[in-house]
């Protein structure tokens, strides 16, 4: 399966989201990794019959289509709020509105 942000990736943007309870971020990465998960537990099925490889094969090919489009979503998000893309740093302007609303 392709990935735009690796496990260290997400996580890091993921720890940032919370830490400043800025949820939608930090509940793209968890879902992320529950789909990154489910694709790879698909690819270690055992495929007995012809119907447990086609029902392994259709979540498969559903789980990278859902991851890429969230994949994308997630980078739209940070693009709009304004994260360093290369650091995947939240901006202090998005820390200090979020601390103010605590």
């Amino acid at each position: 399966m392709q990935q735009m942000f690796t496990q260290e990736q997400l996580e890091h943007i993921r720890d940032q989201a919370m830490i400043f309870q800025c949820a939608c971020p930090a509940q793209l990465c968890v879902t992320l990794d529950a789909i990154q998960k489910l694709h790879q537990i698909q690819l270690q099925c055992m495929d007995a019959t012809e119907t447990d490889r086609a029902v392994h094969e259709r979540i498969r090919e559903s789980s990278e289509k859902t991851h890429a489009e969230l994949e994308q979503c997630l980078k739209d998000i940070l693009i709009m709020e304004g994260w360093d893309m290369e650091t995947l740093e939240m901006p202090d302007d998005l820390k200090k509105q979020l601390i103010k609303q605590l």
